[in-house]
């Protein structure tokens, strides 16, 4: 049987698709534009996205597992409760979801209160699913590097609580593990929670001082007011978003993002290894910059 992954060519699940490959696994991705799709070989592509329930029939024959990861959209909930409608008509109920740190809780950020919805239907549904919870991606920072490096300003309003940035690689290489585990299994597998974070909770200025020793020179904390924050997303992106963006700062700065105890030890376990640290993600990007100069 096959493994379905949705979102395959954005940043984790390039990586899921990757990891599953090295695997073994038996996997199928499904793309708007199969053309730019870069998948390993042996990949299946199938064209269509999560609104188009015909595409979705056809892209669900023969899989046994899905990978639910879909983007942040005004229509992002009409499609999480379209595909794994579509998906139990199918008779599939293994599924791991892709939700996000604490989506119970931040209720007013429409992309946390959306995945705490699918996460309702998973449960109340029956399916016997993986919810993969992750904190901020340290992958997000490739966005603020040019800020850092040629303004010397840590711009995220990241707050004092901390927060416990997770590893794009990380958080597939555990969905890769979950969804291998599920598809596997000789039957139905209870629904699971794991958050998904890093091994250090930091909080904004300690991410400035990690630049300023990395770079060797000082980088300031931009501070806890959001506003700049939304002015500048929305340079980029709808406005919209940029508020969402911004409820969302909020919320780093309100509550933080920290880990439960035992969430760092359980997904070392998992993983067999160490989790990836916000230091060492940092030096990546320096080098990177050196090298390419």
């Amino acid at each position: 049987m096959t493994i379905l992954v949705t979102g395959a060519t954005g940043r984790i699940g390039r990586h899921v698709v990757e990891q599953l490959a090295k695997r073994g696994a038996k996997v199928r991705v499904l793309t708007r534009d199969p053309a730019k799709a870069k998948v390993p070989a042996g990949v299946e592509i199938a064209k269509g996205d999560l609104l188009d329930i015909d595409a979705l029939r056809a892209a669900f024959k023969g899989v046994r597992t899905l990978f639910l990861l879909n983007a942040v959209t005004g229509d992002e909930f009409t499609q999480a409760i379209i595909t794994l409608n579509v998906a139990r008509e199918a008779g599939i109920e293994r599924v791991v979801y892709q939700s996000v740190f604490d989506a119970d809780g931040a209720v007013n950020v429409p992309h946390f209160a959306v995945k705490s919805g699918a996460e309702r239907m998973l449960e109340k549904m029956s399916f016997s699913a993986t919810i993969l919870r992750p904190s901020y991606f340290i992958d997000n920072e490739l966005m603020i590097k040019d800020v850092i490096l040629q303004h010397g300003v840590y711009p995220m309003p990241i707050g004092s609580k901390g927060v416990a940035m997770v590893d794009g690689r990380d958080i597939a290489e555990v969905a890769a593990i979950e969804l291998l585990r599920r598809d596997q299994a000789s039957g139905k597998l209870p629904v699971e929670t794991i958050n998904l974070v890093g091994p250090d909770t930091l909080t904004g200025p300690q991410l400035a001082q990690i630049w300023s020793e990395i770079l060797g020179r000082p980088i300031a904390y931009g501070g806890d007011d959001p506003s700049g924050f939304e002015k500048n997303m929305a340079t980029f992106m709808p406005k919209w978003t940029a508020y969402e963006m911004r409820l969302m700062a909020e919320r780093y700065v309100t509550d933080g993002m920290i880990p439960e105890a035992g969430d760092v030890e359980r997904l070392t376990k998992i993983l067999g290894r160490p989790l990836h640290t916000y230091r060492d993600f940092a030096a990546e990007i320096v080098r990177g910059v050196k090298s390419a100069a």
